[in-house]
């Protein structure tokens, strides 16, 4: 069964510390961030991963993107992120997939809940990169740490084979 991860972004920016001081700098740079840190949390687990952008007081049909391999929707005019989210839920969830919603929003989370997607508080998903993030390093050092160009065995037939075309002597 497919999972799916939709996040409120504005919401999940607001509620992330390291976030919410750079958002106080840089509204598109925390942005980014959260970008970045969702690519991997979608690349580790295999989850496909919505994030939806409030653009309610922008005139504007919406708009829909691609990046960092994550579906990105921006609301259209005089729509909030919680109803784009709420038609995502509603939506998706006929196709036979599980269906989470992270947002520290009670009213969404009760709202989407009763469409059959399950709750990911700010907070516990904040968690969950942090772990992902630090499993991720773990792997990265695993792969330095492995000898480098020893990975095939070759017959002795083979390897005297490569010598002499290496030395030219075929």
């Amino acid at each position: 069964m497919e999972e799916i991860l939709i996040v409120d972004g504005y919401n999940v920016i607001g509620d992330w510390k390291r976030l919410k001081e750079k958002k106080k700098i840089s509204l598109e740079e925390a942005r980014d961030d959260l970008l970045s840190w969702l690519a991997d949390y979608q690349g580790f687990t295999g989850t496909k991963v919505i994030v939806v952008f409030d653009a309610h007081n922008v005139k504007g049909m919406g708009k829909k993107l691609t990046e960092y391999r994550l579906d990105i929707r921006y609301t259209k005019e005089k729509e909030t992120a919680d109803e784009c989210i709420e038609r995502l839920v509603f939506e998706l969830s006929h196709r036979h997939r599980q269906i989470y919603v992270a947002t520290s929003d009670y009213t969404e989370q009760r709202v989407t809940f009763g469409y059959g997607a399950l709750r990911k508080s700010a907070r516990e998903l904040w968690n969950e990169v942090k772990r992902l993030k630090q499993e991720i390093s773990v792997k990265v050092e695993e792969t330095r740490q492995q000898p480098k160009g020893r990975g095939l065995t070759l017959d002795d037939k083979i390897k005297e084979q490569f010598e002499k075309w290496r030395r030219g002597d075929v």
